[in-house]
């Protein structure tokens, strides 16, 4: 199958080799290099998007936010002006559920299908094409794409219509920003007190508490490894999407405000770039104490 990846960062990468690796034609564009690792397994770099669409008949998207998604998708050399009847879309990034709809609606009208079909997994997950994918849209563009989709993931889930995937994904977001902070909360009180927090964390494994948050983000919190799976930045971008909702719809959500305030706190100290498991960072800075193994 002729397909075309757009946004090659630290998750596009990894996920269009896996569709690469399948022995699909793979038509590549991104806003810094191709990597060379995709180039030597034979994915063709295109000058636009304009031009992945013209060469692909599936075009998925990887990109930060969501004004990247609207410029990829209909700039004047964007994904649009090169679609042809019949084409579907698919949204990989992690974007505002409102806009979705709207982008998905322009190109239902150029008589393409549209996938909104974000991620949860991190970097680990797209290396290891094990990633959780939220998807939203038609049934029949569903069941075409889902082989694809099988090649990047393993639990993937039809949640509904066009924006139900984004809205599922700051759901995740908002669950996993709290449990982050739940943890790094938790280490910090019981490395302050004494206790030896890397056996704090083994004990509590067996028991309620246990959680894949507290498994591998614990563990980068007691072993200061914070370089980047999932940027802080992006989990505030996430954050914003959710209290943005929140505020449509009337809903409170106290919770998601003081994991982004945290986050915040995070960023305004120089981490904005490091991974969100720093936001242990926030209470260790007010407890003038960090958590030591």
């Amino acid at each position: 199958m002729k397909l075309g990846f757009i946004g090659l960062g630290i998750m596009g990468a990894p996920m269009a080799g896996h569709l690469r690796a399948a022995g699909h034609d793979l038509f590549v564009n991104t806003r810094s290099q191709v990597p060379q690792a995709l180039r030597d397994a034979g994915a063709v770099a295109c000058a636009s998007p304009k031009e992945v669409a013209q060469r692909a008949d599936v075009i998925f998207t990887m990109v930060p936010d969501t004004p990247d998604v609207e410029k990829v998708l209909f700039a004047d050399s964007g994904v649009a002006a090169g679609l042809s009847k019949g084409k579907t879309v698919v949204d990989m990034s992690s974007i505002s559920p409102i806009e979705t709809k709207a982008f998905a609606k322009r190109i239902n009208e150029l008589g393409c299908d549209y996938l909104d079909a974000p991620v949860s997994g991190g970097e680990v997950g797209a290396k290891a094409a094990s990633l959780t994918i939220m998807v939203g849209g038609p049934q029949a563009a569903f069941e075409r794409v889902l082989p694809l989709l099988q090649l990047m993931g393993k639990n993937i889930t039809l949640v509904g219509g066009n924006g139900d995937g984004q809205t599922t994904k700051v759901a995740n977001q908002i669950i996993v920003a709290l449990n982050i902070a739940a943890v790094g909360e938790a280490l910090v009180f019981a490395s302050k007190a004494g206790a030896d927090p890397a056996k704090v964390r083994q004990a509590l494994m067996g028991g309620f508490a246990a959680s894949r948050i507290l498994e591998v983000h614990g563990e980068r919190m007691i072993k200061r490894t914070f370089a980047p799976g999932f940027r802080i930045q992006l989990h505030q971008k996430d954050l914003n999407l959710a209290l943005q909702g929140a505020k449509a719809l009337g809903v409170s959500l106290p919770g998601t405000a003081n994991a982004a305030q945290l986050m915040q706190a995070c960023a305004a100290h120089g981490l904005a770039d490091s991974d969100h498991s720093a936001l242990v960072r926030a209470f260790e800075i007010l407890a003038k104490h960090e958590v030591a193994s």
